[in-house]
Parts: C-alpha cells; structure tokens; sequence
C-alpha cells in the first residue's frame, strides 16, 4: 500500500527552514483513502476566497498543498476530509537515525513554540530501511530538546497525553520528512460528540461519504441505521454552511507565527455565514432508541439539533420519511448509510445473505425514486445485497478495505 505521504515533495539534502514570504509554506492533508480527489476539490472551493491557497495533485492518502499561515487556520476550520493539517518543517536523506537527529536538530523549532511548551512525537513509515522507527522518533526528540538547552540552558517536556505541540515524524526509503502539526486533536473530532456507538463512523469518512455519493446540501437525507448520528449530523451542519472546526480549539493556537487577529476574523466570518435550516429534510432512525438519543443529543451540541427528525425503528420495517415523487423539481431523496458490520452485529458471510437480501428487499418494495448510498466493509455484501450499483467507489475506513455503492432505486422487488 502506497502511503500519502509519497511523491509528494522534491527530496531535500538539507533542513528547510521556514520561509519568510507568505505563500510559501508547504503542507500536507493525510484524509481517508478513496477520497481524496474529493478533498481537492474543496480545498480550491477555498482557494477561491485565498489567493495564495493551491491544491497539489492528490497522492494516495492525502493532498499536497501550498499557501500561508492563514490558509493553514482556514483549511483547520473549514475542511471537512482530511484529519490533519500538517506543515512541512523539513526533510533529508538518511542512513541512519543519526541524520534524523541532525535534521531535528538543526531546524528552527523556537520560531515555532519555546522551551516551556511540552511536545509529542509521532512517527508513520513506508519501506524504511530502519530496524526501529520508534527510535528514530526518539532521536528527533532528542534534536529537539538538544537544540533548545543549547540555546536556553533547557530542555522541553514531552507530554503523549496532552501536548502543547505535535511533531510528525514521515520516514520513506530514502528520506524523512519533519511536520509540525497545525491541528492539534485529529480534524475528525469535531467538538460536539460526546457519546459514540460501538464502530463508530467518523466524521471525515462520513463528509466523504456525502460528497462522493452525489447528494447536494438542498437534498433529503434519511439514514435508517444512524448509531450515534455522525451521517445526518455531518450533512445538517454542511446545508447549513456551519464550518466543521468552529466549536472547537486548534494546534496552532498554541503557536508562535501565527495571527490570531486574522484567525479570530476567520471564525466570525464563519459564525456570521452559518444559516438557519427548516425541519423535514434530515431524518435518523436506529433499532436502538440510546443510538436515538445520543443522536439528538450529538446534533444538540452541533447546532443542528432542530433540523434532524430521529426515532427508533428497525431498518427492515423502515419507510420512507418523504415521498421522493413529491419533491420540488431539483431536489432529490437519499437513503446513505453504513450497515453494521464486524464488531457492531458481524453479519459477515452467512449473516450477510441473511441481513442483506431483507435490506434490499426493503429497499426495491419501499424506496422507489431513492438515491442508495451503503457503504460495505465485508466486500460479500456486493452478491448477498443483490442488488445493482450503478458505482462501486473503493474507500478505507481505517485499514479497512469498503465499497461504497450507489444504487438508484425503481418500483419492483428483490431477486430470490
């Protein structure tokens, strides 16, 4: 598996320092695999307001990108696809874990944070000739410490648990790369999820599944085996153009370089376009009425708790919310969900043919004029579902290999 940080940046044979003009700086988004030309496309959606934002070539995995330290707060508060914001402090060739050392070393970390703020160390690989690369996190720690005792007389603590800076260690087979993360938490935790189901979707594959499916913000959603909300909630907060990081903190904000000026008008702007939504559009149903309740509880705390209609019900016995033939012309109904699967109810294999074919059933003889989207993580779900899609897109949630498949329903009624 090719990783995303690959083919991304001209090798370097020494430290990159950061750059004095504005648009320079280099960044990199890590998103979920499958979506990523999806994230390009809004990444130039806020290009349009920026013009020092552009969006590099998608590589698998991520998005290279170039722009300024505004562009950096911009893309945190609005991107709704990639799970970090990564700025490229760095990178060289190496034979060892001693040229890494000497790369941490000999970058400027104090124009970025100083001594009293604690640090993390993290550290990702593909085809690194290395027998340990958790040593080779270490030495850039020690890089780090090393250069500001040599230019204090003291060292920064590490903290795993609750940094106040994250460093991003990339090692490829020739060269590693140094980030400084702009994030902080992962983007996919929005800030307003306090309770999660058991395999839990989150937020940054749920937007994708949205985007990639072909629903619009002015469209219906019903999503009949909801957990803990995350699709309806997603897609409530993007008809409503509330940016997916305005409730809650960043990395950057910890940060040295960066304008807080700048980023408290980015958030207000933000505030100030989020717009109001009518009930009768989005629509939740679980067979667990806790998954109900934390649903609305979820949306509460989102914002957009007035717009969502859930109850308890079992998918099989589900009907649609809206008859889809009475929509305004240029609105459509969709059903996307993400049917349970391993850990949630296991119907893998045998339970699959089961569960399945009484899925699309329900489907053919219910849903005629619906837009389908269901994304199958037991890849047997394509010949138990019976059903056609007229798309399979591949997705990875985590490792774990899924096909998204787009189904147009018609009136008739499930082969078998």
């Amino acid at each position: 598996m090719q990783s995303p940080y690959s083919s991304v940046y001209k090798k370097r044979s020494a430290a990159v320092q950061p750059p004095a003009a504005p648009n320079a700086f280099d960044f990199f988004l890590p998103c979920p695999r499958g979506v990523e030309a999806a994230l390009a496309d809004e990444v130039k959606a806020l290009a349009e307001h920026s013009p020092t934002l552009r969006a590099g070539m998608p590589t698998p995995g991520g998005l290279p990108v170039q722009g300024s330290l505004t562009d950096a707060m911009r893309l945190n508060l609005h991107c709704r696809l990639p799970s970090r914001v990564l700025l490229l402090g760095g990178s060289c060739s190496y034979a060892d874990a001693e040229d890494i050392y000497h790369l941490a070393r000999d970058l400027a970390w104090e124009k970025w944070f100083d001594v009293t703020q604690a640090l993390r160390v993290d550290v990702t690989a593909e085809h690194s000739p290395l027998a340990s690369i958790k040593f080779a996190a270490l030495r850039v720690k020690d890089g780090i410490c090393d250069r500001f005792r040599a230019l204090t007389g003291e060292r920064p603590d590490v903290d795993t648990a609750h940094p106040d800076v994250r460093i991003h260690l990339h090692l490829r087979e020739a060269d590693a790369l140094l980030y400084l993360d702009t994030s902080g938490e992962p983007l996919f935790k929005r800030g307003w999820r306090s309770e999660h189901g058991a395999a839990p979707l989150k937020e940054h594959l749920a937007a994708g599944l949205l985007k990639l499916s072909g629903w619009t913000p002015d469209d219906v959603l019903f999503d009949p085996l909801c957990g803990s909300g995350t699709l309806v909630i997603e897609a409530a907060q993007m008809a409503a153009n509330r940016a997916a990081g305005l409730d809650r903190s960043f990395g950057f904000e910890a940060l040295q370089g960066f304008d807080m000026d700048a980023w408290n008008a980015l958030r207000e702007q933000a505030r100030q376009a989020v717009r109001p939504l009518t009930p009768g559009q989005f629509f939740a149903a679980d067979i667990d009425p806790a998954n109900v309740r934390m649903t609305l509880d979820n949306a509460r705390r989102a914002g957009v708790d007035g717009a969502i209609a859930a109850q308890a019900g079992d998918v099989i016995a589900a009907v649609p919310p809206v008859d889809a033939a009475a929509l305004p012309a240029g609105q459509a109904a969709w059903l996307i969900s993400n049917p349970p699967y391993n850990e949630r109810i296991a119907p893998e294999g045998e339970a699959a043919d089961d569960f399945a074919p009484q899925l699309a059933r329900t489907l053919k003889q219910r849903f005629a004029g619906w837009h389908v989207a269901l994304l199958a993580a037991d890849l047997h779900w394509d010949k138990a579902l019976r059903l056609k899609p007229r798309r399979r897109i591949v997705l990875f949630n985590g490792t774990i290999e899924c096909r998204l498949m787009l189904i147009d329903m018609v009136a008739g009624s499930a082969r078998g």
